[in-house]
């Protein structure tokens, strides 16, 4: 059976599976824009993995649904398929062949979504919203590895109700993430715990935070070998941290640096600054993006320490980002991210601007 199943309509220029596409919004980089994109902010974005033909791109959004695109070498979107929870989607990931996507809620579930026959079922139970979820692929098991509002870590087959592990943390999981044999949690009250995932799951160590405010995302590094060795944590202050687990020199080898930040001075001119909202590798180069409030995006060399590139400033934040599997399409989410309260909606609402945007390498 082709992908997604036999069903077919998944729609023509302007409009599709999901309705038409939203009116022209500003798009300063002339990126190209996501055919049909969600009908409210979008939490999440994840790239296939390469054992898939061709790429396609799904996201999350709090409209409680999350839609899957085909990206084309050019750049243009096809719409092809969505599944819905009963509560915004704060996170999804792909298997390691491509086969199913997995979504994790609000509603306190998570789903597995089989795009052979476009079907989604049920796979894990919280008893808070599920804020991360991530496949594991280890040479003597697989599983879903899920953290929660609720302090738990969890791990699931996908085939049983109940999960193979539950890890306790001392606070709500807040961003993770998974390179095997290593995964990273980072909670609230600036917790943060490294996981190793040999044999099976356990707690490795937990690491006094590099920041001082609030943690926002996590993304896991590679040495040479192309093993995982270490992670880049990014705050609401405008700061992303780089961090070794076994570094030769701690004080040299870990630092953090500014980003998502207004030119001003703290002196005369007042300097704003920004959420972190996500952070990516490249998975050849090894640079990576954040993204942030301030509705720009940044990449940078983190062994040179220099910043390579910075966009054009978009009129709302940038809430989600990723890099497909060879490195050449970066996509990012446009939408409001709550960072200026209640008051950001009224603006967010009269533009409808909610889109994902793939920026060519």
């Amino acid at each position: 059976m082709s992908l997604f199943g036999t069903s077919s309509g998944f729609g023509t220029a302007g409009t599709g599976v999901f309705g038409n596409a939203t009116t022209e919004s500003h798009n300063p980089m002339k990126d190209v824009e996501v055919t049909s994109p969600p009908d409210d902010s979008i939490s999440c974005l994840a790239f296939s993995p390469p054992t898939m033909p061709g790429n396609f791109l799904i996201g999350g959004s709090w409209a409680n649904d999350v839609r899957c695109w085909e990206v084309q070498d050019n750049g243009q979107t096809v719409p092809k398929a969505q599944q819905m929870h009963t509560g915004p989607v704060l996170d999804a990931c792909w298997s390691d062949d491509g086969s199913k996507v997995f979504t994790a809620s609000c509603d306190k579930t998570a789903k597995m979504w089989d795009l052979n026959s476009n079907q989604a079922m049920q796979i894990a139970q919280h008893e808070g919203p599920i804020k991360s979820i991530h496949w594991i692929k280890a040479p003597n098991y697989s599983c879903i590895m899920t953290g929660s509002w609720d302090k738990t870590l969890k791990f699931w087959d996908t085939r049983s109700p109940n999960p193979m592990m539950s890890l306790q943390m001392p606070e709500r999981s807040y961003c993770a993430d998974v390179v095997y044999p290593m995964a990273v949690v980072a909670t609230a009250d600036r917790g943060l715990i490294v996981y190793q995932l040999e044999n099976q799951p356990s707690e490795f160590r937990r690491i006094d935070s590099p920041l001082k405010h609030q943690h926002r995302c996590v993304a896991i590094f590679k040495d040479k070998q192309n093993k995982p060795t270490g992670f880049a944590l990014g705050s609401i202050e405008g700061r992303v941290a780089i961090h070794y687990i076994n570094p030769p020199n701690p004080a040299k080898d870990n630092f953090t640096f500014k980003c998502h930040r207004s030119n001003g001075t703290n002196t005369t001119t007042p300097q704003d600054i920004y959420a972190v909202n996500a952070i990516s590798f490249h998975p050849v180069h090894g640079t990576l993006s954040t993204v942030g409030s301030d509705g720009r995006f940044s990449f940078w060399d983190k062994d040179a320490r220099t910043k390579l590139k910075t966009s054009e400033q978009l009129d709302q934040a940038i809430t989600a980002c990723c890099f497909n599997h060879n490195g050449n399409i970066f996509a990012y989410a446009s939408s409001y991210d709550w960072s200026k309260g209640h008051e950001g909606t009224e603006a967010s609402e009269q533009e409808m601007i909610r889109r994902a945007m793939s920026h060519l390498s």
